[in-house]
């Protein structure tokens, strides 16, 4: 009788298909101990994560291409920094920033928790942050701010500097951030991010950051209602994940750790340098309502500065959207 989980048989079937040969349905369901039809479900319920399986008659089943596993250790051995105690790989995860919300406040600061696949992956403002299997880094990190909230401002831009910065050791040059949260090359987005942040006023919050960064996406990618671009697409080559996301989380750790001491204040004019709408007429809206004007970068605190008939004006937070005018 088979007693393990789903997550473990998929995890299974993954590895073995993942250098890209045959494996019979037959000989996977004696490895797990259950039938040719339980592999076969499972096989579905991969293909529906977005892993591109197909199967030939008596030959059993292909990945479409050879897939690269997330592997903690491949990744610690190449950290600056961070050591195994502060990282975990998952296999298939509702959300990462879900569970690092779960754990909280357990963790070190600069744990980082990432997955092959989200089934409940979140953007901003609700979104849902398509996450296909094996396509992408979906990345969450803990951090808590023992000063509370006011310890916050900017730290959406800060992470979006950071993000711009792996890239370009990545070898991606031409990436820019779209404000608040976005990252956009040739004007399709790369990458998102989503802070998540709880705590009480005056006492130290505990924050999650969230970040999706699209790897090698399949062709179509119907749920995606956007033009969006992948790492490897732009450098018209495979990369490895494993030492990309090594290169991002000690990125974003020497990040935080600037963040922590100096504020924003160091990564204004990083961010100015990178920004995707920088003197460009744009449209907010806030709400109900629509401001158009010339963006200006942003202000000492963050807030998105907007030059129009009024004046110079700054806004910051909430439900805004930008749009090009």
């Amino acid at each position: 009788m088979n007693h393990l989980s789903s997550d473990a048989i998929r995890t299974h079937i993954v590895e073995h298909l993942a250098e890209g040969h045959f494996c019979s349905g037959e000989v996977l369901g004696e490895q797990l101990g259950i039938s040719r039809a339980a592999v076969s479900n499972h096989i579905k319920s991969l293909n529906e994560l977005g892993l591109d399986i197909y199967s030939v008659q008596g030959k059993g089943y292909k990945l479409a291409k050879p897939l690269i596993l997330l592997n903690k250790s491949a990744i610690v051995a190449k950290l600056n920094q961070a050591g195994s105690d502060r990282l975990i790989v998952l296999n298939v995860i509702d959300s990462t920033n879900q569970y690092i919300k779960n754990h909280q406040p357990d963790l070190k600061n600069g744990f980082v928790c990432l997955a092959e696949a989200q089934t409940a992956g979140r953007g901003r403002q609700g979104r849902t942050w398509v996450s296909p299997y094996g396509a992408s880094l979906y990345l969450s990190m803990h951090w808590a701010f023992a000063m509370g909230y006011q310890a916050l401002n900017g730290l959406s831009l800060v992470v979006g500097v950071a993000v711009i910065s792996a890239l370009k050791k990545a070898g991606i040059s031409e990436a820019k951030v779209k404000w608040p949260n976005d990252i956009y090359v040739d004007g399709k987005k790369l990458a998102g991010i989503l802070i998540e942040v709880e705590g009480q006023i005056g006492a130290a919050c505990h924050c999650v950051i969230g970040i999706g960064i699209n790897v090698g996406l399949p062709a179509s990618v119907p749920q995606i209602d956007q033009p969006f671009i992948d790492v490897q697409t732009i450098l018209q080559h495979d990369i490895d994940r494993n030492k990309f996301a090594a290169l991002l989380i000690d990125e974003l750790l020497v990040t935080m750790q600037a963040f922590e001491k100096s504020g924003l204040e160091p990564f204004i004019a990083p961010w100015q340098a990178a920004d995707v709408y920088a003197n460009k007429p744009i449209k907010l809206i806030i709400g109900s309502n629509t401001i158009e004007g010339i963006a200006r970068g942003i202000d000492s605190g963050g807030a998105l500065l907007i030059e129009s008939k009024d004046g110079l004006r700054a806004y910051q937070g909430g439900e805004i959207s930008v749009r090009a005018n």
